[in-house]
């Protein structure tokens, strides 16, 4: 028994409570070392009468560790609790202090979880869990009101450049709801859609108001508006990290400089305010001088942006924000904007953009949930760069599960491209076959999905500013099949709780592999996922106790041999398959 790979501490992502009642506890080991571990609880009140052995099951793994979990519903919403870990018939205690032979005569040294207060319980919008996205980029998504157009808009559908327009607008969203609603798209964000010089409008003049060339303010009511009548929520993205350089504050600290009465509303380290040698004078997003960052601590800037996000909540009824640069934005700040947010609409979902590992925003005083990105590394590594196989994917997912909370995983953001990156169809080589087991993957995992725009029908691009195109609104020029994949793709999920909510298990994930196969059950309700990412036809071999299984696109019946589920599939084919009763 190797114990120093063992791992626990009584907070975060290993001990937490996950509803006002549940207690999760969750322990790291070497990979395959331990064969049974237990959590030894009790209330440190009334130890004798409440302590038992609850069994700990492997919930994910990585290459070097496996992770253990079970979960607790304390009397008295306290609990004291070791372990007991097993490896054979070797049996070791674990405490708070130490790994001793014998089991600790008391629960004093043992682990605590002093109480469950229900102010601390982090609970995101159960909403979400549901949810699935389709992300705007509003200059480029559809042009409604050509009177709104900027004076050097160009035709539609034309190159996309760094600093180009084509008129896209919010009325052209209101336009074309009725293809969200056919795709079964039940929430929109918007990349920024306030007062900016720029076509991406991420270096914003003025938070209060719409940008002219999309809309005002009672175009997006119309908008928030026609959006919940058809079941959609809507987020707008809060650029706080950082303004634009003709931001007012700004252009004023530029005109007066070490005069100016907002010079501290921004990181200056010297004056005049200029660039040298492309390095501003003053901290900026990397060293854009167009987006000069702001000074969330500074109390003027605080209440200037939570008024922001307070005011578009209550004035046109947002579902949430989404967060650009979050990681760089001080705590504090963070703290207070969730107070703020959920003091005007409790059900708000705050999303940060975050690129890498979140935890720390992710601890119930800050955001909901982040941009997944490590997920969609994972994604892009296995089903479109080739560089893991699917042992290594399992393991990429398997790590990414153990870094967080349940509640934050079941509402974490998972995107396969967006504004930001090439898209997916064109990352795939142009092969649709690749792009869909990508797609597959997204929608039958948990958290809620996001399609970027246009994806859906085969739009291709690279990075920005390639991957910010024109819509397509022709549709003998739209896949059409491609839309009907992502449409039924939906209704599978939607229709199966299971893929939104249940655990995970792979049952197929080999070193060298290419085969792909995995589990998703909530109570009776199991489905399986099979994938094929190679060029090959392949066959996958199952014991199963359910002896008829559906595929859920087809609609074709399975049956099962002595037990055994046997399906073969073509190159990059995949098959959802559900009990033939569902």
């Amino acid at each position: 028994m190797l114990l120093e790979a063992v791992y626990h501490r009584p907070r975060v992502n290993w001990s937490y409570a996950y509803d006002e009642n549940t207690i999760h506890l969750r322990l790291r080991a070497k990979k395959g070392d331990l064969t049974e571990v237990f959590a030894w609880v009790g209330d440190k009140y009334a130890w004798d009468q409440t302590k038992e052995l609850i069994p700990m099951t492997v919930f994910a793994s990585d290459d070097m560790f496996d992770y253990w979990e079970c979960e607790s519903v304390p009397p008295f919403r306290r609990l004291k609790y070791g372990f007991l870990l097993q490896k054979g018939k070797e049996r070791i205690w674990m405490t708070e202090s130490e790994f001793q032979a014998e089991r600790p005569l008391n629960p004093y040294r043992l682990f605590e979880f002093p109480y469950i207060n229900r102010g601390d319980v982090f609970a995101p919008p159960a909403w979400v869990k549901d949810s699935v996205f389709y992300q705007i980029f509003p200059e480029r998504f559809a042009n409604g009101d050509p009177s709104l157009d900027p004076e050097n808009v160009e035709p539609w559908g034309g190159v996309p450049k760094p600093n180009n327009f084509f008129g896209g607008d919010l009325q052209g969203v209101i336009n074309h709801l009725d293809h969200l609603t056919e795709l079964g798209i039940t929430g929109i964000y918007f990349t920024p859609v306030f007062a900016a010089a720029s076509n991406h409008k991420y270096d914003t003049e003025d938070y209060m108001r719409v940008d002219p060339h999309f809309g005002d303010t009672e175009t997006l009511k119309r908008l928030v508006d026609a959006c919940h009548e058809r079941g959609i929520r809507v987020l707008l993205d809060a650029v706080f990290n950082h303004s634009g350089s003709t931001f007012a504050p700004f252009v004023d600290v530029v005109r007066n400089g070490e005069n100016s009465v907002y010079k501290d509303w921004f990181h200056i380290r010297r004056f005049p305010v200029h660039s040298e040698n492309g390095i501003p004078t003053y901290d900026a997003f990397g060293f854009v001088r167009e987006m000069p960052k702001l000074n969330t601590e500074h109390p003027d800037v605080k209440r200037y942006l939570l008024g922001v996000a307070e005011y578009w909540i209550k004035e046109v009824g947002i579902d949430g924000w989404r967060l650009d640069v979050a990681n760089e934005v001080d705590h504090g700040f963070w703290r207070d904007f969730r107070k703020v947010v959920k003091q005007a609409n409790p059900e708000a979902y705050i999303l940060g953009e975050i690129w890498h590992e979140s935890a720390p925003w992710l601890e119930g005083d800050k955001f909901d949930a982040v941009m997944n990105y490590p997920f969609t590394e994972a994604v892009l590594d296995f089903f479109i760069r080739g560089s893991l196989d699917s042992e290594g994917f399992a393991h990429a997912i398997g790590k990414q599960l153990s870094r967080y909370p349940l509640q934050a995983s079941e509402v974490a953001f998972n995107l396969l491209d967006s504004h930001d990156t090439a898209r997916l169809l064109t990352l795939a080589g142009g092969d649709k076959r690749i792009m869909k087991l990508a797609a597959l993957f997204q929608f039958t995992f948990m958290g809620a999905p996001c399609i970027y725009y246009g994806d859906e029908i085969g739009l291709e691009g690279g990075e920005d500013p390639g991957c910010r195109k024109c819509m397509e609104w022709d549709k003998a020029k739209q896949d059409r099949e491609l839309f009907g994949f992502y449409r039924k793709l939906i209704d599978i999920r939607k229709s199966h709780p299971s893929l939104r909510t249940g655990t995970m298990t792979f049952l197929e994930a080999n070193r060298h592999g290419s085969k792909l196969a995995y589990e998703r059950r909530l109570g009776d309700e199991s489905v399986i996922v099979l994938l094929n990412n190679e060029d090959t036809a392949q066959s996958f071999h199952f014991n199963v106790e359910i002896e008829r299984w559906k595929d859920l696109f087809t609609g074709e019946t399975l049956s099962i041999s002595r037990g055994v589920l046997s399906v073969k599939l073509p190159a990059y084919g995949f098959a959802v398959l559900g009990a033939a009763d569902l």
